[in-house]
């Protein structure tokens, strides 16, 4: 991090972060103004990806996602967020100070950047998740456009979403996905610069080594919604369950043994 602009160490040693800068309970959790029209796949997707994450190397008391979630990264703007769509951080407690919900995400208490970010492109915000890699095929067209104005730009213009993710917080692996066109885009960190990375043909489309963990394009129905979701999996692209899934799987199993024993579970209270 210590090429990492504006890194999320604030420039104030003398006293704790902790002690001296806004805490999670200070910092307001949403701004009206910001753009973007978030829809249910905004909701959905993102549980998706939280309830099928395994890390084999963290125990689930020690990271967070976070789910449109304002994140705030610099200690002299203490205003200045981003709120990304999903986000993973690592060696932290999965409670503020181990007994709290969080309302936003503040790195100076953190002490923890964002691992991972993952953004679904929404019309008008593609040049944002995007920046320096938006190409013209990126563009989501809004059918809606001519319904909600343009959104007020603020007074002072903090950066952009690619330079916070890339410079201030070095955000190992940024992750862009469109519903609308079934692409992804995945950019790693390299040498304190975004790299964009070739995707795999077959999913796991994108592996995560130092997570040992994959994650790919699943044609599936999720909470009655048949779409194409992201989804994490293991190196053979094998897909990681969520809880009902997993419940589901052994009721079904459960259920054979017993008519395997001849008995009907139909027939069981």
């Amino acid at each position: 991090m210590d090429s990492v602009k504006g890194s999320f160490i604030p420039a104030l040693a003398s006293a704790p972060p902790r002690e001296t800068l806004p805490t999670m309970y200070d910092l307001p959790s949403e701004f009206p103004e910001e753009p973007g029209l978030p829809d249910e796949f905004h909701d959905l997707q993102p549980q998706l990806l939280s309830r099928t994450l395994r890390l084999t190397a963290y125990s689930q008391e020690n990271w967070f996602t976070g789910t449109d979630l304002n994140v705030y990264y610099d200690p002299t703007h203490v205003l200045w967020h981003k709120r990304p769509d999903w986000f993973l951080a690592l060696n932290v407690p999965r409670l503020y100070n181990g007994d709290d919900l969080r309302m936003s995400y503040v790195v100076w208490q953190e002490q923890q950047p964002p691992h991972v970010i993952v953004e679904f492109l929404s019309p008008k915000t593609e040049r944002e998740d995007l920046g320096r890699f938006y190409r013209a095929q990126d563009r989501v067209i809004d059918p809606r456009a001519d319904q909600f104005p343009p959104p007020l730009a603020p007074v002072n213009t903090p950066p952009s979403k690619v330079e916070v993710y890339e410079q201030y917080l070095g955000v190992k692996h940024y992750i862009v996905y469109s519903r609308y066109t079934r692409r992804l885009r995945y950019f790693q960190l390299v040498s304190g610069r975004f790299q964009e990375q070739t995707l795999q043909a077959e999913n796991p489309r994108i592996w995560l080594a130092d997570l040992d963990i994959g994650l790919g394009i699943w044609q599936g129905n999720f909470e009655g919604v048949p779409s194409a979701w992201l989804r994490w999996c293991d190196r053979a692209g094998n897909w990681f369950l969520t809880d009902t899934e997993a419940a589901q799987q052994r009721a079904e199993r459960l259920a054979e043994r017993l008519r395997s024993l001849g008995i009907d579970p139909d027939d069981i209270d």
